[in-house]
């Protein structure tokens, strides 16, 4: 009867050191430390910075044009470190806009810190997204990228003029996320063997460039007076096609901050 008791009593007192041991593990548990990471958007002709109404272009076929609006997403952000582990910013949608200085810059918070050697994003906007009713934000149809009609979203648009046209306008309004005619497109733009640095006391920025005149030129080279007007279907996805695979956008640099 001694020894019975006695086991029991050693039982207990087991169990309620394992209890404790495990609670002051969890409660030393530190949190993760999160820092933040700036994107910044130029917008460029070639060597040239983007000007609404008064630039004058050429595309790499010859075409003159001159850009009265562009505007396009940035979608599902996606930070990844060498290890291949990554960040994945939580409802990541942002239009950029070219008469609109202030949304040029994109701020990420809460991202872990860590050292990240790559970055991820959709041009447009995910099929869920198009298929998801009035929304606010960024994707609030009151910023005229919304076919009410198509039920989907205009992912890049490009408004102009050109001599060329068979009108003498240009009109390109690049969406669709359905086969076969799906625009969706995401890149990979390198970091050029620099490491983006996330800490806790400074944000680090990531300079991009979006080249306009690779909107025209490969794999499918756009004559205006050919095509001048686009609102999805197939000649929207050969522009998409060339904006996602000839370069469009690239990361310029990176600074530290």
């Amino acid at each position: 009867m001694l020894f019975s008791k006695l086991s029991s009593l050693w039982l207990a007192l087991a169990f309620t050191a394992i209890t404790f041991t495990s609670c002051d593990k969890d409660d030393t548990t530190p949190a993760d430390s999160v820092g933040g990471v700036d994107i910044e958007f130029d917008n460029v002709v070639g060597n040239s910075p983007l000007a609404l109404n008064t630039g004058n272009y050429t595309t790499a076929a010859g075409d003159q044009f001159t850009v009265t609006t562009f505007n396009y997403y940035i979608s599902n952000i996606r930070l990844t470190k060498a290890d291949g582990t990554a960040y994945v910013q939580p409802d990541s949608y942002y239009l950029v806009s070219q008469a609109d200085d202030a949304s040029k810059h994109l701020s990420l918070k809460d991202v872990p810190v860590g050292d990240y050697t790559g970055i991820t994003f959709t041009i447009g906007v995910d099929s869920t997204r198009n298929v998801s009713g009035a929304q606010t934000g960024a994707l609030d149809p009151s910023n005229n990228m919304f076919w009410t009609w198509n039920s989907g979203y205009i992912f890049m648009k490009l408004e102009g003029t050109s001599p060329q046209a068979s009108r003498g306008g240009l009109l390109f309004h690049i969406g669709g996320f359905q086969h076969p005619y799906n625009t969706i497109r995401t890149i990979s733009p390198s970091f050029n063997g620099t490491t983006l640095m996330v800490r806790t006391d400074h944000s680090p920025e990531i300079h991009m460039q979006a080249d306009v005149l690779k909107m025209f030129a490969s794999p499918n080279q756009i004559r205006f007076a050919n095509l001048s007007n686009s609102m999805g279907g197939a000649t929207s996805v050969q522009v998409a096609d060339n904006y996602s695979k000839s370069g469009m956008f690239t990361v310029a640099h990176i600074h530290a901050n």
